[in-house]
């Protein structure tokens, strides 16, 4: 909006509704009193103190369900110089923060807050109940099984059918990520880093996914501590930098964020159509009529869980030291990615209240730019905007090179040799490059690659949780079991719930979906446990 006037009637009315007694956002920054400036972001505030609070609490906990140990790791007892290579504990959980940190914890949750200020609470309490335990237990059971990867983990802890649902499933995966993680990023720095058009017909395009692809290729094959070891603590500085850059900013400039107690009705002016014309949003709106349950989760997925993150964590078992180190690399670094997470929700519920960009879900990458530039100036921007471009790109590669080490465990290929690992990794490149031109020139290829991949992501999490829980009936912990059975529950109630309904699944209206889901839940939870019992009885009796 060029017409900067206009916004006066607005930001007037959004101050009142919140309480505030002054204009803003400028007149907050002089403020006479600090503390008033804290009531834009209580909610805010909140969530990161259930995040940080939770987590070390909790965090602390699981460790000691898990109970680790001085036992020699993987790293150590199989140390091969290209997958099974010791490395400093920083630069493990480094690795595994860039690992796990794609478009997961930026796309969703820029998405996620137009439900409202809900979203401070349920993403801190989702990320440390739900995702973090699963990075910790899935990445600490493979460590302990001598860094086996996720196929054989599923296939260790449950049976041949679903060791063979989830390799299917998790093969197309990762594909997916791999295609998501080279459009996503190379649209972000085509379009707002170099200032190109970003269309399918444009040269500069697929350069840009050419450099990306390339890259993704020299670290799929080389050894991980080549390539890997080396440039992502690099890439971790930029990624800290931006987040950090625009936690900061958020309070400096004092951006008026939504508290759960305040009115959700207050309208938000928005852009509507191509002639300009100004419509308006109101977060209760969309909350009353998008289904915070199950979209929100859905939608979210990284910030509060992805299924995705088991297969990267399962690659970070060969190179530590000390099973000791696990809360930090795996926990601790997935509550990382829930602050990402908080940030930009706030960054982008900021830039909506201020009606700096469109509150619109489909304009998501589009504001990634807006709140960079917004919060930290123009060359503080462009350093942000860096950081976004790595996440994916460094959860890209780390898949390929996931799905090369599932399917040469699988098959029993050995990836000692440079032209086994090279052959693998050109069919597998060859079938992402399908994918990515099919989602470009597609007019509707990536909505429906990105829907199919969020939905894929948290339903691959159901395979882990249930490996955790036969994991502890075998392992004398079945009366911690509740800790993976309450996410894996209510994750198998919003996966079914939201495939049950959506487009691109089986159009059932919501009532019945949502009874669907209910009773897939229960059944869930019906099946683990006694599976796991079975499975314990078994280990008894030998």
């Amino acid at each position: 909006m060029n017409e900067r006037h206009s916004l006066a009637p607005f930001l007037q009315n959004l101050c009142y509704t919140l309480s505030i007694n002054q204009s803003c956002p400028g007149a907050l920054k002089h403020h006479k009193n600090a503390v008033k400036e804290c009531v834009f972001v209580a909610t805010f505030i909140i969530g990161l103190v259930i995040l940080f609070g939770g987590a070390a609490l909790y965090g602390r906990f699981c460790e000691k369900v898990f109970g680790p140990d001085d036992r020699q790791t993987p790293a150590y007892a199989k140390q091969d110089g290209v997958d099974y290579v010791p490395m400093r504990e920083w630069k493990n959980s480094l690795i595994n923060l860039l690992n796990i940190a794609g478009t997961g914890p930026i796309i969703g949750p820029i998405q996620g807050i137009l439900f409202g200020p809900i979203a401070f609470i349920t993403i801190p309490i989702g990320n440390v109940i739900g995702g973090a335990m699963h990075d910790y237990f899935s990445g600490m059971i493979c460590l302990r099984d001598g860094g086996t990867q996720m196929p054989d983990m599923v296939r260790k802890y449950s049976n041949k059918g679903v060791f063979t649902v989830y390799q299917i499933f998790l093969s197309v995966l990762l594909l997916l990520v791999g295609a998501v993680f080279i459009y996503t990023p190379g649209d972000i720095a085509a379009t707002q880093l170099f200032g190109f058009d970003g269309k399918a017909t444009s040269v500069s395009t697929w350069v840009i996914y050419g450099v990306i692809f390339l890259y993704y290729l020299i670290a799929t094959v080389f050894p991980i501590d080549a390539i890997i070891g080396k440039i992502y603590p690099i890439f971790g500085g930029i990624l800290l930098f931006s987040a950090i850059g625009i936690f900061i900013g958020i309070f400096v400039t004092g951006m008026p964020l939504l508290n759960i107690w305040d009115s959700w009705a207050a309208p938000v002016l928005s852009l509507t159509g191509a002639d300009g014309t100004v419509g308006t949003f109101t977060y209760a709106d969309y909350f009353s009529t998008k289904h915070f349950l199950p979209i929100f989760f859905v939608t979210v997925a990284c910030g509060i869980l992805s299924g995705f993150h088991s297969t990267q964590t399962a690659i970070i078992s060969r190179t530590m030291k000390s099973e000791r180190q696990g809360r930090n690399t795996f926990y601790n670094m997935m509550v990382l990615e829930g602050f990402i997470a908080m940030v930009w929700a706030a960054g982008a519920m900021g830039v909506y209240n201020l009606a700096l960009q469109e509150p619109n879900a489909g304009l998501a990458t589009g504001t990634v730019g807006v709140v960079c530039k917004y919060l930290l100036g123009h060359v503080g921007g462009i350093i942000a905007l860096l950081g976004v471009i790595v996440l994916p790109i460094t959860s890209g590669d780390t898949a390929l090179r996931s799905l090369r080490l599932s399917i040469s465990d699988s098959l029993h290929i050995d990836q000692s040799s440079k032209p086994k690992r090279l052959g693998l990794s050109a069919i597998i490149f060859a079938l992402v490059a399908v994918i990515l031109v099919f989602a470009k020139s597609s007019p509707d290829g990536f909505n429906l690659l990105w829907r199919y991949f969020a939905w894929s992501n948290q339903t691959l999490s159901l395979f882990a949780f249930l490996g955790i829980s036969v994991w502890m009936f075998e392992n004398s912990k079945a009366k911690w079991v509740w800790i993976p059975l309450i996410p894996g529950a209510w994750y198998t109630f919003v996966t079914v719930t939201f495939i049950a309904n959506a487009q691109i699944g089986f159009h059932i209206p919501w009532t019945p979906a949502y009874i669907i889901g209910v009773c897939a839940a229960v059944a869930y939870v019906g099946i683990v446990v006694w599976y796991g019992k079975k499975r314990a009885a078994r280990l008894q009796k030998l």
